[in-house]
């Protein structure tokens, strides 16, 4: 996923520079990334579970125009998920990547959705 080097993590950066990984850990997994999607996949269907994609960092266009997402953002939206409320929230579905968004979800300002 779209990710970030950080001054002070990797040696070199002065500032935050956008990078993408396939996949997180992806040097310690010695398979193709669709190799543990298609696993991951098949064990969702399995015990019929969900799963949500909650951006925990970077929002709002590059460095120095953007900024990290609110931490009280963040819990309200973990909050929602497990105590179910999230299952109240009219969703759509993206066009490109065929996920389904929350127009709503309780206190969070929907332009953050």
């Amino acid at each position: 996923g779209y990710t970030a080097k950080i001054p002070g993590t990797e040696l070199g950066v002065q500032e935050p520079t956008p990078t993408f990984s396939a996949c997180f850990g992806a040097v310690f997994m010695p398979h193709h990334p669709f190799v543990y999607a298609k696993l991951l996949a098949a064990l969702m269907r399995k015990h019929g579970s969900n799963a949500y994609l909650v951006n925990t960092g970077w929002s709002g266009g590059a460095f120095p125009k953007g900024g990290r997402l609110d931490i009280p953002v963040t819990r309200a939206c973990i909050d929602a998920i497990l105590d179910g409320s999230i299952n109240d929230s009219e969703f759509v579905t993206h066009p490109v990547f065929n996920v389904s968004v929350p127009q709503t979800l309780g206190e969070v300002d929907p332009n953050v959705l």
